[in-house]
């Protein structure tokens, strides 16, 4: 049986493209695999962002749940893509009996969570590194309004952006 010219034409473009495209989705996989950015990275910065939140409200309420669940992420990678000391720190915070131990708790995890994104290069324009000069210690959020998890409701806006 003979094709016509079309139809060879047809096959051959369709194989050329598929054999040229695989290189690019292996290469897109690659970055996916490379994303400083990706699980459970994401997740566990959802998770200290919402601690972040419960802190700037006086509350501890839920903290443990999201310090247990960070733990648990960083603990279940395989990748290894974050430190295992950050689920240590979670775990700690996830034992605070109260908003001062909890405060106190949250200023390791800020730590390692802002070095691991200046480390990566990563969430740059999305997160952002605030410090408090009171408490001398630093944390992430998302807005560029200072909402100081260190102090709360009483000083609110007490502190300032790095980036």
């Amino acid at each position: 049986m003979k094709l016509p010219a079309q139809a060879l034409f047809a096959l051959w473009a369709a194989s050329a493209l598929a054999i040229s495209a695989a290189p690019l989705a292996a290469l897109s996989d690659d970055k996916k695999a490379d994303d400083p950015l990706m699980e459970p990275v994401k997740s566990v910065l959802d998770h200290y962002l919402k601690i972040q939140e419960l802190l700037t409200k006086d509350s501890t309420k839920g903290v443990d749940e999201h310090a247990n669940a960070i733990s648990k992420a960083v603990k279940g990678d395989d990748m290894k893509m974050l430190p295992a000391e950050v689920a240590k720190q979670a775990d700690t915070l996830a034992q605070a009996k109260d908003l001062k131990a909890a405060r106190q708790a949250f200023k390791p995890l800020s730590a390692s969570l802002v070095k691991y994104l200046a480390d990566n290069k990563a969430g740059v324009g999305t997160y952002h590194e605030a410090y408090c000069p009171m408490v001398k210690a630093n944390w992430l959020q998302t807005g560029k309004a200072i909402k100081n998890p260190y102090m709360g409701k009483q000083m609110l806006s007490c502190g300032e952006l790095k980036n």
